[in-house]
């Protein structure tokens, strides 16, 4: 199994405001988070009350890379958890994306972690997936994490300017 782990604080922002966006985006509201690199967000299909089963289409660009992908949402839990599996022609594919959020007195914590990989006999195939998830692709997801936080944070919670 494979992990890339990126983990930031943001002031001003909360994990029930996190899962919530996430619960709620539309393509609009996405690329308002970060234009020109968050590109589509919409639900598919819905799951049950929880979420749960929620499937997604997310289209993002990850530094150079540009990752369309349908996800279902594999685990929801309001202000502290949302995961996703991703699905490429209906199949569910072995790559999972978590955010758990933990709020704390100065922002919140968010750990990101995707995971690649499977149980069973075809973990042997585990080590192919470092082609995809190549260290180049490890610093750009880690530079995006750390940036588009900060940024929903911005969306949501816009500082007032003195113009007149």
């Amino acid at each position: 199994m494979l992990t890339i782990e990126s983990q930031v604080t943001v002031p001003r922002l909360t994990g029930a405001e996190i899962t919530d966006f996430f619960h709620t985006c539309t393509d609009e509201r996405y690329q308002a988070w970060w234009p020109g690199v968050h590109l589509h967000l919409h639900r598919l299909a819905a799951g049950g009350s929880d979420h749960v089963h929620d499937e997604w289409l997310m289209d993002e660009l990850v530094g150079t890379r540009h990752v369309r992908m349908t996800i279902e949402v594999v685990a929801a839990e309001p202000g502290r958890k949302i995961a996703w599996q991703f699905k490429k022609g209906g199949i569910r594919l072995p790559v999972r994306l978590a955010l758990e959020l933990t709020d704390r007195d100065d922002g919140v914590a968010i750990r990101h972690a995707m995971t690649a990989g499977w149980d069973g006999p075809g973990r042997l195939l585990d080590p192919l997936w470092r082609l995809d998830f190549s260290p180049r692709f490890v610093t750009m997801l880690d530079q995006h994490v750390h940036t588009e936080f900060p940024r929903m944070r911005d969306l949501l919670h816009p500082v007032p300017t003195n113009d007149t």
